[in-house]
Parts: structure tokens; sequence; C-alpha cells
């Protein structure tokens, strides 16, 4: 399978400026560049998989480029709802730095900051050389831009498209760079870059979009209890990563193989099958949660994820050293209760049962297990003396309810 064919199988080609890029993307050794504004100090999942899509292309014989974007995080790109709160250069600089070295590390991208030739540009210049090459009624017809038309939209934040479309011709200039990939949403800036080219320089450049990757239901993935699945293990542990992906729908996991993995198309068509015949093993969600995890974090700390899962499901939890309970926790609310409660007002106090005689049916029925030991003793006391991690406690009740306490 060509290039450009695996892409389109994968479903990561949403939009293409010109059919000729077919040829050139399954040609190898051309320049493009994928980029993002240092918003924060860590990638998440959702720009994993635009990640990933350079990594293929550089492993086909193409170079890629990451731009972070110091200069354009100061404007911040407009969002479809909302302005964007503005951003310190310091706090930008400090998660540009760290968003370099992540990149490096786990991608081997050349890493660029559009600050290095925006700092410079004087607006009489910016007005001249770039902004008269821009039709107002083809910026207000871009999507990013009419979005925001009926609640308002900032001159600073209407400028967000020339500026990226300057970071393509600076590119194309200086670095040889032929094409820009990024999120749908990308497309309007995008093809401002492409069109900018061609003005000024008499240039062709390309463009292409992939589909933003999506839960069932629509919404964004990369989000968990409404916090983001941070790509660095000391935001997210392996094991909450690992615990997300395990939990993907089985309406979804095989898009999620497709877009988050290198795995080729006879061992996802496979895991697609069992998705359809075997869906109670979560095979293609356990293969998702292994790859993912193993490239981000190492074999390791795939093991370790796994070893914390087993633990939680058996019930095995004294087989934990004390940084895996650390990492088991992490996930979870921590509820305070008073020291040297009873199993029964522990359960109440923490909201994990709605009254003493639910508490107590659980206790007797053998519902209840403290640390990884069944309790049927309603007299049971939960304190420190009692704890498996600081002042913490895991309560599990039924096969899959987990809790922590913490003893105050």
């Amino acid at each position: 399978m060509k290039l450009f064919d695996e892409l389109k199988w994968r479903g990561l080609i949403n939009d293409i400026s010109s059919t000729d890029l077919e040829e050139k993307l399954n040609a190898g050794g051309i320049t493009f560049y994928i980029g993002t504004d240092p918003t924060g100090d860590t990638l998440h999942i959702g720009h994993y998989s635009s990640f990933l899509i350079a990594k293929r292309l550089k492993d086909a014989g193409h170079h890629p480029i990451l731009l972070v974007g110091g200069g354009t995080g100061l404007i911040g790109d407009p969002k479809p709802n909302t302005e964007r709160p503005m951003i310190t250069k310091e706090q930008l600089d400090y998660n540009y730095k760290k968003l370099r070295k992540q990149v490096e590390e786990l991608f081997g991208f050349e890493v660029v900051n559009n600050y290095d030739w925006m700092k410079d540009i004087h607006f009489i210049d910016y007005l001249r050389d770039y902004g008269k090459y821009f039709n107002l009624n083809y910026m207000l017809a871009k999507e990013t831009v009419k979005s925001r038309m009926d609640i308002g939209i900032t001159y600073t934040e209407f400028s967000y498209m020339i500026l990226q479309a300057l970071d393509f011709l600076h590119l194309y200039e200086h670095k040889d760079c032929v094409l820009q990939v990024g999120g749908q949403d990308q497309w309007g800036n995008i093809t401002a870059g492409i069109e900018l080219i061609r003005k000024k320089l008499g240039k062709e450049a390309y463009g292409f979009t992939m589909p933003l990757i999506t839960k069932a239901d629509g919404t964004k993935f990369g989000k968990s209890e409404g916090n983001a699945i941070w790509l660095d293990k000391e935001q997210t542990s392996s094991y909450e990563m690992y615990q997300f992906l395990v939990n993907s729908e089985d309406e979804k996991v095989v898009d999620y193989l497709k877009k988050l993995t290198f795995l080729d198309k006879e061992v996802i068509d496979e895991l697609e099958e069992k998705v359809k015949t075997e869906p109670f093993r979560r095979e293609a969600q356990k293969v998702l949660g292994r790859e993912v995890v193993t490239f981000l974090h190492g074999e390791a700390e795939y093991d370790k994820a796994v070893k914390i899962t087993n633990a939680l499901f058996k019930g095995n939890l004294k087989d934990l050293s004390q940084d895996e309970v650390a990492d088991a926790i992490k996930g979870f609310e921590i509820m305070e209760v008073n020291d040297g409660l009873n199993l029964v007002d522990c359960l109440v106090d923490a909201n994990i049962a709605s009254s003493k005689r639910e508490a107590r049916e659980w206790i007797s029925g053998n519902s209840i297990q403290v640390n990884g030991e069944k309790i049927s003793d309603v007299d049971y006391i939960v304190d420190k003396n009692q704890s498996i991690y600081k002042d913490y406690s895991i309560i599990k009740r039924g096969k899959r309810n987990y809790y922590v306490v913490e003893s105050k």
C-alpha cells in the first residue's frame, strides 16, 4: 500500500489542496511542517495523531519540521465561541522549551519557533509586506472567522490567519518547506498560507488536513473526567493513559487503532472482527493501550500499567509497590474521612453508600474490600494504621467500583 492510500485507509485525510499532492507524498523527499502553539507545557493525546502523521511521513522519506508558535501563541488561534486568554511571554517561553524537549525525545523532529522571525517585524512592514495580499472578504469567508462574527472577534484574533500564513511563507523561503499538515480546523489558515506563497512568490505550496479524533458522541477524544490525557507521564501516569485507552468505546476503537498505532491492515482487520464477535474480551482496546503506552513511555511503563490494572481487578493490592499504588490512585477523587471510623460510617461519610443500612448489606454480602482484603465485619476500623499508601485506603465495591479515602 502506497503512503497516500495508507493515509486514506487510516482515515487521516480530510481536506487536500491539490491532487498533485498524492504523487508527491508517494514519491517522498519533501519538507513539510506541522504546528502547535505552546499554550501548555506538554502535548496531550489529541495532539498525538497529528504528530504520528508527521512520523508516518518521516518514515516514508519526508522531512518534518515542528513549528511551536511562540509568536502566534501570544495572539491565540480564534476559538469557535470565545476569545482565548492571553498568556505571558515568560510562560510561553517556558512552555516552548518543554514542548521542544518532549517532541525531540519522542519523535526526533526538527523544532522551530516562529517568535524568532516574528519579533523583528515592524507593523508598517507587516501591513505592506503581508497584509496587502489578503482580501477582507476572503478572510471573512474562513470558517474560523465566520463562526465568531455573531458574537464578535477582535482585530488581534482576526490577524491570526495572516500570521500563520507568514509562517508558511517563511519556512518555504528558508527551509524549502512546501507542505503544511494540520487538523481539519486549520484548513482556513493552511490555505491562506498557500495563497500568500502563490501571490508573493508565484510558487505552489500544498496542504492537507486530518479529521479531528472524537468519541462516539462527537465530543473531543482525550478527556477523562474533564481532565486532558497528557503525553507527559508525570502529569498523566502510564496507568491512567492505559485505562483511558482500554475503556475506549467499541464503536470507535478500530478508528483509534488506525490513527494512533502503526499496526498494519491485516492485524487491525483481525482485531475489528474480534470486536464484533468477542467484544467482552476487549482485545482491541488492550492492544490499543499497549501500542500507545509503549510508544510514548516504553515497555517497562506498559508492564507497570498492566500490573496495576490486574492488581486492582483481582484485589491483589499488596503486590504493588508504593510508587505503583501512588499511580493507581492518581485518577480517583480522594474523599476525606475521620480517622478511626468503622467501615459502615466510612462508606456513608465518603458517599460510597447512601445509608448505613446499605453499607451493612454490602459488607455482610462480601461486596466490600479494603486495601485488597475482603471485609465482612461491620465493625472493621478504617484508620491510618490500615492505610496502603500514606493515609490513603482503597475501597472496592463489587467487581469494578473503586474509591480512595484519606483518614484525617
